[in-house]
């Protein structure tokens, strides 16, 4: 159990040289820098700088997010556990030296993006234009015609129904005296009549009027040309700023070129806009600068050697006060650490705390993999995990822990499988029956679950009051590290006494012996033993429990409520009865998949039906009862196990370091 120790580390040193250290810690990523309040120190404003290099980093990024656009790189579908590129020290040199080049090249980058969506806007533009000018296509004058020199010209749209009756009828009823009007219906749809109106120009604003009261309305924005030849002009159009998109598209492709650059260069304002902001926070007199913060004890020495030995500087090491709330660190073997994502998802260790990683390690592929409990889902488990481990090795870390865990519960599940006969179901039996006219049986090292579920169940139960004992255990271990004898005997040696006594005077009795189906038979020494200490631990519970109180009321008060958390006991143990649950679920499912494919007989057809059934079926089913066996064992941990002895309220530890995205630069 490894909660690593952690150090003040101070460092005093010439303002010439803060860059270069606070380089040097940024490549180290070893110390978490605190802030220092001083009011006889100055601190330096890096706003201005900070905002100048979050702009570069948002140049860089919205240009790598517009080439992948428009030139996507072709990666595989694990391309997300291939991790940063390793480049070469002096490569990313020369792109930093060129930075202001490889800038400008991504503003060239966004500006093409932008040209190249003007267009597009174009295009859709003119693509409306030419819709809305589709009813008017038979008209063979402007949209905006006025006339000859006597004659005038209206064109507009009115209501769907609208006749050429109903128009004659408006203008007579309107003034008897506008006959000498040509009107012509252009086209109809369901929006519209389109029409067109020629008459004398002393009567043209009587013709217009009469119209409008009946729903006449001119086009917004009436083109110069004739309508066909205005189409026809949109589509050249068209056409031009397809090619100059075109062309864009191949610069963008030139441009493409540059992406490694890019890349190198947007890490680069990164890592300085997370120096300018560690900048900031450094108390400084006229010539020097004072940093602080914590830093894990092995890693000290790297700091000597970096930093006190190469600057003129002062470098004083503190053990951490018992005040201070230091960041965690877990560091634990191979095994171990796989599990401290589960672990931090709860709260890392805090002060008091110990490292539960490896303890909780063991019980969590346990219950894994009886959760699962498919031989062949736990191999498919183990070897892709394996696979991918090793064909990514610069896979993130975090997403390395987690492929571990799951080869660790896929080795478990596999484990479990083969003592519970279970693989892939029973598709052994069922394959040799249907297709082979001669059933084998692959029979359970152990028992088979469906058969004997209330021996799985007794095994689950037992699992829980082992895993919640051990909880119990690390208490005690905790209390009598701190040396708090009196609250290991009655916070935990009580409870252990009522507990066995109670679990002592549980297993002869008849229920038990219907639920286990075993029998327990003990000497009545041993059932008079049991009730002693089931009786001395409740009392001792009961007495000592509200010990902290003065009051003698209160304290048997308090007593009495801690004894009556013997019933949560009692519910904890209970769910336990998820691991019979899962392990039996899956099995059942696995079964249901092969007789559902085997339905169709010794056949060509039902031979394709069961490959169809099995590959489906099974894959549906090992993704679902991963997830259910990944949750519910966590979820054992958290609430039955963590409860009894871990606060987890410790901190984690965030160093200054290089978050690089893209790039890892290998060191000369």
């Amino acid at each position: 159990m490894a909660k690593l120790q952690m150090q003040r580390v101070s460092i005093c040193a010439l303002k010439r040289d803060r860059k270069a250290i606070l380089e040097k810690l940024q490549s180290l990523g070893t110390l978490e820098v605190n802030v220092i309040e001083d009011e006889s120190l100055t601190k330096m404003d890096t706003s201005p700088a900070k905002q100048r290099f979050d702009r570069k980093v948002h140049q860089t990024q919205t240009a790598l997010e517009i080439l992948n656009t428009y030139v996507p790189e072709k990666k595989s579908m694990f391309a997300s556990l291939e991790g940063r590129r390793d480049v070469e020290s002096h490569d990313f040199s020369q792109a930093v030296f060129s930075r202001k080049k490889v800038v400008d090249t991504a503003k060239r980058v966004a500006a093409v993006d932008k040209e190249i969506a003007e267009k597009k806007a174009t295009i859709l533009k003119m693509e409306a234009q030419i819709d809305s000018m589709q009813p008017w296509l038979s008209l063979e004058v402007p949209l905006d015609f006025k006339g000859t020199e006597k004659t005038g010209m209206l064109v507009g749209t009115m209501d769907p129904e609208t006749t050429l009756e109903n128009i004659y009828t408006y203008l007579k009823e309107f003034d008897d005296s506008l006959e000498a009007v040509e009107v012509d219906i252009i086209s109809k749809d369901r929006n519209a009549t389109y029409v067109s109106a020629i008459a004398l120009k002393e009567i043209l604003g009587k013709v217009e009027e009469a119209l409008r009261l009946n729903g006449f309305t001119k086009p917004a924005n009436p083109v110069n040309m004739v309508p066909k030849d205005y189409v026809e002009q949109l589509k050249v159009d068209i056409q031009s700023c397809e090619a100059e998109i075109a062309d864009s598209k191949k610069e963008m492709e030139t441009l493409a070129a540059t992406r490694r650059e890019i890349e190198m260069v947007a890490d680069y304002y990164r890592m300085r806009k997370d120096k300018y902001e560690v900048l900031g926070l450094l108390p400084q007199s006229e010539r020097t600068f004072f940093l602080s913060g914590y830093m894990p004890a092995e890693e000290v020495p790297k700091i000597e050697k970096e930093i006190a030995s190469k600057y003129q500087c002062v470098v004083d090491i503190e053990e951490i006060k018992e005040e201070e709330e230091p960041p965690v660190v877990l560091k634990n073997g191979a095994f171990a650490s796989s599990i401290e994502g589960v672990v931090e998802s709860y709260g890392l260790p805090g002060k008091n705390d110990i490292d539960p990683s490896k303890i909780t390690m063991v019980f969590f592929i346990i219950f894994f993999g009886l959760m699962l409990s498919d031989a062949a889902y736990g191999a498919i488990v183990s070897i892709v995990c394996f696979i991918l481990l090793k064909k990514f090795p610069k896979i993130s870390e975090g997403m390395r822990k987690s492929l571990r865990l799951f080869m660790f519960c896929g080795l478990s599940t596999l484990v479990w499988g083969l003592l519970f006969g279970g693989v892939f179901g029973d598709l052994v039996q069922i394959v040799t029956k249907t297709f082979f006219d001669h059933e084998i049986i692959l029979k359970p090292i152990w028992f088979a679950p469906l058969d004997k579920p209330m021996l799985l169940l007794t095994l689950s139960l037992l699992f829980g009051v082992i895993h919640m004992f051990v909880g119990l255990g690390i208490k005690a271990y905790v209390c009598i590290k701190d040396k708090r004898y009196l609250d290991a005997f009655c916070d935990v040696g009580l409870w252990y006494l009522m507990l066995t006594g109670l679990i002592l005077m549980l297993l002869p009795t008849d229920i038990f012996a219907s639920i286990s189906q075993m029998t327990f038979s003990f000497p009545p020494v041993v059932n008079t033993i049991a009730k002693v200490m089931a009786a001395a631990g409740a009392i001792g519970i009961f007495l000592m429990s509200g010990r902290s109180s003065k009051n003698p009321v209160l304290r048997l008060g308090l007593g009495a409520y801690d004894l009556y958390n013997i019933t949560g006991w009692l519910s904890d143990i209970l769910s336990y009865s998820r691991l019979l649950a899962l392990g039996l679920a899956t099995g059942v499912v696995a079964s249901v998949i092969n007789q559902m494919g085997s339905m169709a007989g010794k056949s060509v057809a039902g031979v394709i039906i069961f490959i169809f059934a099995f590959v489906f079926g099974h894959l549906l089913n090992m993704a679902i009862n991963l997830l259910g066996a990944y949750v519910h064992t966590s979820r054992l941990q958290y609430v039955e196990f963590f409860g009894k002895f871990y606060d987890g309220d410790g901190r984690p530890f965030n160093p200054f370091k290089t978050n690089n995205e893209y790039v890892d630069i290998k060191e000369d």
